[in-house]
């Protein structure tokens, strides 16, 4: 019967329904098998009956989306579908996936994506969604499953942006037309090859042609102003009667790059965003539908089209799908480990896999140049760390083939500069060492062999037993495939540039990958077992799509490593806490049936790092913030008004006077310090002090509130002033102390009407109260707060910062000019309690249209701006 079932499924591609599918069964078989026995008959109908029953209209839960509310009109494939059955048959059949894969993972996800699209019987519409999967997780898997239900249902134009890059449009091309294309050649019209010159070209008629009874057309077009151009162009000179009957699907694959609008005004666009923008315009009945792992930028998408304009700007408003995280995946929760969610959650802390290995702060400096300028005289070295994770690799690999994967590919990464010079010295410098130890590497009793079985065994012992099915691999077992890894390993380089690149095609390849940013989105390495990685980055969508060695990890789940830093492993952590929290909030909002015009997705900001692109933010507001485990600082002033810098001056003075009157000064320190001080003084000094405006965490709306919400105002804080061993005294005496010395803090040379002084606090100032402690050698700021908290407790702590008004640069510099304030200033920083983990603020977009008055506004500003000749 399960014989029955496959061939049946196999046919209905290309059947009129199930029974015409039963008839062509039949007809295949009884020359070999004859008439049927009364056994055979039953063991027919009963397969007959299964594929008829998973083939029924049933109802889709979407309890993975928040959406907006429609008329139902997607109920499954049906028994005439072609191009979904003919995928699965080729997901089950050719690629091994089993079936209970297909259905329940791909199956069901892409029925309630499909779902939320609109009905393509309707003439005109358009739909806004995007679908959040994982970094590296099969969402193109998803994607194709997506494109071919649709195409069953009625869509007759498929067009999928992808990549920025050739390569990458060359690999989605390859993708659809292997799983979608070559499965009914015949049903598919392709508008663009899979060749580097295969991008979108203006048919030679001029226009799209008349779409075709049961089948479709597809287009895989490059991210760029030219394909995008030539595909606009098309659809203008498409003729109308056509457009009318076009019923269009447009996937944006990694809709988060390039697709967002990035222009500094929002009344302007950046040429690819437009360009979408026009195109979705331009076609009468459009469904748009971006896929990403790192939907910060999308989220955060003004939902209204500026000024009334008629172009909207891509925000997902009619849905929202977070795919569920796949069995067996790999990625930031699992590897990094999780905060909980909230003190209340009841999510607890994930520990994460033990398979991160430290690189120690000491061989950075011999594998990065320490700026731009030196880049062309760097020669990077071997270190401990770098040879470590080289020497685990090629056990990985040996590993693997005593299991049996020989015939699999193998990947390694090394990802430490984004400078194109660093990849081809570092490839030159990995080969050499690969040609001198290659000899002892085959050798059990060398030295470097030793070591080799050592961290092998060593790392063993740190994964769970029953992580992989496989039994362990001992060191004894490794040594006799190791000539056969070295014979079959290479050294290629991509970054775009490079002539030696990888290529998975044909045989298997075992590879030590070095390269810059084009690894970073999309572009897959196959076989990825280990990363070293030292690039880094500030922003949270760039990191975790640099995140390669997500992804699944089959009959070798025990074995992949990644080195990197502590502070990029932190990271990591905190943007799982990131990724859960977003997942989170759809799901809550799913039960409530909220739609992604009354919810908007909140994203929590890490202190230190940036969501997205600041010009990806221009519609985010901040909702909420959490100062936990966090320093904060003044860093702006506005140094030229006379009535903000005296007001500062005269509320640190107060705080002073009240301090010492109080007899809270600590006599048995060195420096100016008060121990105990009522968080209500700490409250009036806050509210009484000006915040530069730009300075948005730090507004008294924010600020007070954490501290008034997390107890810090019924709190003792320490307050400190801190001052230079020498600096010229305040011209005001600073309350009861009297004049204080001064600092030298210069700004940076910018049009701003505001000073800009770039850093106010020092690392160590937030051992400032501490009297004891083991902090000699500690530069990182989140260690050193953990040796705080270990002598003073749960205590805030108040830093001032008096500045000398005539500061000026140490020595000649382009970037820091000399300060030239009204008067003496006073800055701050604060050192919370608590866990930085926790810490830092929500933005969301606002989800109210404009106002009538917000209109007129806008209008004037846009007339302003067309005579001043910068809007066009």
């Amino acid at each position: 019967m399960d014989a029955f079932v496959r061939q049946l499924r196999a046919r209905l591609s290309s059947a009129d329904g199930l029974d015409d599918a039963a008839r062509l069964v039949r007809q295949d078989l009884e020359p070999f098998l004859g008439r049927f026995s009364d056994e055979t008959e039953q063991d027919f109908a009963a397969a007959i009956e299964q594929v008829r029953g998973s083939i029924r209209p049933v109802e889709i839960l979407r309890v993975n989306s928040i959406f907006r509310i429609r008329q139902d009109w997607y109920h499954g494939p049906a028994e005439t579908d072609r191009h979904w059955p003919a995928l699965r048959a080729y997901l089950v059949d050719s690629k091994g996936w089993s079936a209970d894969t297909v259905d329940d993972r791909i199956g069901k996800a892409s029925n309630e994506i499909v779902s939320l699209l609109e009905n393509p019987s309707k003439e005109s519409f358009a739909c806004r969604g995007l679908v959040v999967g994982h970094v590296q997780s099969g969402k193109t898997a998803n994607m194709t499953a997506v494109i071919a239900k649709a195409v069953d249902a009625g869509y007759n134009l498929v067009i999928i942006l992808a990549g920025l890059t050739n390569k990458l449009r060359k690999q989605t091309q390859g993708r659809m037309q292997k799983d979608l294309v070559d499965r009914l050649r015949d049903q598919w019209q392709l508008q663009t090859r899979e060749d580097e010159q295969g991008d979108f070209r203006m048919p030679p008629n001029g226009g799209f042609p008349m779409p075709v009874d049961g089948a479709a057309q597809l287009a895989v077009v490059k991210k760029n102003v030219a394909p995008l151009g030539q595909l606009l162009l098309t659809l203008e000179r498409t003729l109308p009667a056509i457009l009318r009957r076009l019923k269009v699907l447009v996937i944006d694959d990694e809709c988060d790059q390039a697709s967002v609008n990035t222009a500094s005004g929002e009344y302007d666009m950046t040429r690819i965003n437009e360009r979408i923008r026009l195109i979705l315009k331009k076609i009468p009945a459009n469904s748009y539908v971006g896929y990403t792992a790192t939907p910060f930028a999308n989220v955060l998408i003004n939902p209204f089209p500026a000024g009334g304009r008629e172009l909207d700007d891509l925000y997902p408003k009619d849905f929202i799908t977070a795919l569920p995280t796949p069995d067996g995946y790999f990625g930031t929760e699992r590897l990094f480990g999780r905060p909980p969610v909230d003190a209340d959650s009841p999510q607890p802390e994930e520990e994460g896999l033990d398979m991160i290995r430290e690189i120690p702060e000491d061989d950075i400096a011999f594998l990065q140049p320490p700026s731009r300028a030196e880049k062309d005289h760097f020669q990077p070295r071997m270190t401990e760390s770098l040879e470590d994770a080289v020497l685990y690799f090629l056990a990985s690999c040996a590993a693997r083939r005593f299991r049996g994967d020989a015939d699999s590919h193998m990947s390694m990464l090394i990802h430490t500069s984004a400078y194109v010079i660093m990849h081809e010295r570092l490839a030159t410098l990995v080969k050499a060492w690969l040609e001198v130890i290659a000899d002892q590497i085959t050798d059990p009793g060398s030295a470097l062999g030793t070591r080799m079985l050592g961290l092998w065994e060593a790392e063993q012992q740190r994964v769970p037993d029953d992580l992989c099915a496989l039994p362990y691999v001992t060191g004894h077992q490794l040594m006799p495939f190791m000539a056969a890894v070295l014979e079959a390993l290479e050294v290629p380089v991509e970054n775009g540039t490079s002539d030696d690149r990888i290529n998975y095609d044909g045989s298997p390849r075992t590879y030590i990958v070095i390269g810059g940013s084009i690894l970073a989105r999309g572009l897959t390495i196959e076989g990825l077992c280990v990363s070293y990685f030292l690039r880094t980055s500030s922003q949270y969508d760039t990191l975790l799509q640099m995140g390669r060695w997500f992804g699944y990890r089959p009959g070798y789940e025990d074995m992949p490593r990644i080195w990197m830093t502590d502070s990029l492993s932190t990271a990591f952590r905190s943007l799982a806490l990131i990724e859960a929290e977003i997942r989170g909030d759809v799901a809550e909002y799913a039960v409530r049936k909220t739609t992604p015009m009354e919810f908007a997705v909140r994203v929590r900001s890490i202190p230190g790092m940036a969501i997205t692109a600041a010009s990806k933010m221009r519609a985010a507001i901040l909702t909420d913030v959490s100062y936990a485990g966090k320093h904060v600082q003044t860093i702006r002033f506005d140094h030229r008004r006379p009535e903000i810098v005296r007001g500062n001056w005269t509320a640190a003075a107060h705080l002073m006077t009240q301090a010492t009157d109080l007899g809270l000064r600590d006599r048995e320190s060195a420096r100016i310090l008060f121990r105990g001080v009522p968080g209500r003084l700490i409250v009036q000094f806050l509210r009484a002090y000006s915040v530069q405006a730009s300075h948005r965490e730090l507004s008294a709306e924010f600020l007070l509130g954490y501290i008034e919400a997390s107890g810090d105002s019924a709190r003792t804080w320490n307050v400190g002033v801190v001052e230079p061993k020498s600096g010229e005294p305040s011209a005001a005496p600073m309350g009861e102390l009297g004049p204080v010395r001064l600092s030298t803090r210069t700004r940076l040379e910018r049009p701003d009407d505001f000073a800009d002084i770039k850093a106010l606090m020092s690392r160590r100032d937030v051992l400032f109260d501490c009297t004891g402690g083991d902090a000699a050698a500690e530069t990182d700021w989140t260690r050193l707060k953990a040796v705080r908290a270990g002598v003073v407790g749960n205590v805030p702590l108040l830093l001032l910062y008096p500045i000398d008004r005539n500061s000026t640069p140490r020595r000649p510099s382009g970037q820091r000019v000399g300060l030239e304030a009204v008067g003496d200033l006073v800055g701050f920083g604060i050192v919370f309690p608590g866990s930085a983990d926790g810490s830092g603020g929500y933005y969301s977009v606002r989800l109210e249209p404009p106002s009538a008055d917000d209109l007129e506004d806008i209008e004037d500003e846009i007339a302003e701006q067309l005579e001043a000749g910068r809007v066009h």
